[in-house]
């Protein structure tokens, strides 16, 4: 069971006090190690996954983002992420949502949802809500879903989405134009050998929620599939 360990977290600090390409040229082989580290970790995250999901990312080292920044339109031009973080998508166009994880010194968490959904499946899910929504209430009030996610996340409009109507008794619902779900640890918990199995456990939370909504971007009013 690969684990994190002090040193990766460590490498993190000091790349923060020295955010600059000199230092991290100075230190590339320092970084080439740490990352190994999160890429034996990521590689187990997805052993477990794909025991109970499909899981399109094919291997640790594909999920994990790139540590450099895009400055481009950032008044902060840093070079350099300050955080190891990675994500996998899940397979088929029919399995829908991506898990993400999230590791830094003082922020550790994990997540997953439906960040940027496309305008035609947000459609689909805001006229699913509207139809019914006591399955997406069920799930997101369930004991499991609260205890270990909390609430339901993701940006808001401020105002009823265009074409439906503000009265409906959804309308919190409604309003969202991200659906996302996330839960943190404690830098003991990070470090721990049982960490990997805490996030695998948390994303096997997810499921619930990631399946109901597969559903509802896949299929029409009638249930029917929609993808070829």
């Amino acid at each position: 069971m690969a684990q994190l360990t002090k040193e990766s977290l460590e490498f993190l600090t000091t790349l923060k006090a020295n955010n600059d390409r000199d230092w991290f040229n100075a230190n590339k082989e320092e970084y080439l190690k740490q990352h190994q580290t999160i890429i034996e970790f990521a590689d187990d995250l997805l052993e477990k996954l794909n025991k109970h999901d499909n899981i399109e990312t094919p291997t640790g080292k594909k999920s994990l983002f790139r540590i450099y920044r895009d400055v481009r339109f950032s008044k902060d031009k840093s070079p350099y992420k300050t955080n190891w973080a990675g994500g996998f998508k899940r397979a088929t166009k029919h399995l829908r949502g991506g898990y993400y994880f999230h590791i830094e010194p003082d922020n550790v968490f994990v997540g997953g949802g439906f960040w940027a959904p496309n305008k035609e499946d947000l459609q689909r899910i805001r006229e699913d809500i509207v139809t019914d929504a006591s399955e997406l209430k069920s799930i997101i009030a369930s004991k499991d879903f609260k205890n270990t996610f909390g609430t339901l996340e993701g940006e808001q409009l401020k105002t009823c989405p265009k074409g439906f109507d503000k009265e409906h008794p959804d309308i919190e619902l409604l309003r969202y134009k991200q659906f996302i779900v996330s839960k943190k640890f404690s830098r003991k918990e990070a470090l721990s050998k049982d960490f990997s199995k805490m996030v695998d456990d948390t994303f096997q939370k997810m499921r619930p929620f990631f399946d109901y909504m597969s559903v509802s971007v896949t299929t029409d009013a009638n249930g029917v599939s929609i993808v070829e």
